[in-house]
């Protein structure tokens, strides 16, 4: 079935081993079963409660993304299978004034250094398509994997902060294009 999406889906960004694609409403069960596994969401504070949920989700939140800031959370698939893997990519936060890089990636894709390849290329999307001036990265504390990818992505760490009622450490990139 995820063959058939993909032949129909909209690449917007091609790594070496990734595709990186807007989210379609068709992509309702990929959300909803990445968010059922209690590993994934051990550190996001947001979990996906049901199927109806993950629909939700999808249509307030992620596909808005696209129209409003030429940017979003993109469905991240392997090139050679096909198989989606998570998501990562841009997310505009009005109430911080900011530009997120975010990523979520099933169990049994971790340590294999797609959430690193994804981001790359998010920032690098950000700053070059979109022409962002600043993208903002954060993880808990606890969650080591998660700011241990923001530091290979070369955002520089600037300190713990209070986000959404959590402690994060928040690290920062600025655009070498835009003064």
């Amino acid at each position: 079935m995820e063959v058939g999406i993909f032949t129909n889906m909209n690449v917007v960004i091609e790594t070496e081993r990734l595709f990186l694609r807007t989210f379609t409403g068709f992509d309702t069960e990929l959300v909803y079963e990445l968010n059922a596994d209690p590993d994934v969401t051990q550190y996001t504070h947001d979990p996906v409660k049901d199927i109806i949920h993950a629909a939700e989700i999808l249509e307030k939140v992620i596909l808005p993304q696209y129209t409003l800031y030429n940017h979003g959370r993109w469905a991240v698939h392997s090139k050679s299978t096909l198989q989606f893997l998570g998501w990562c990519g841009l997310k505009y936060r009005p109430e911080l004034n900011e530009t997120d890089l975010g990523f979520r990636f099933k169990k049994e894709t971790w340590g294999k250094g797609y959430a690193t390849e994804a981001a790359l290329a998010s920032i690098k999307y950000g700053f070059e398509r979109v022409g962002l001036k600043q993208i903002t990265g954060r993880a808990e504390i606890e969650n080591i994997a998660s700011w241990k990818v923001l530091e290979k992505c070369n955002m520089i760490y600037v300190g713990i902060q209070q986000v959404d009622g959590y402690p994060v450490k928040t690290y920062e990139i600025y655009n070498p294009s835009v003064t």
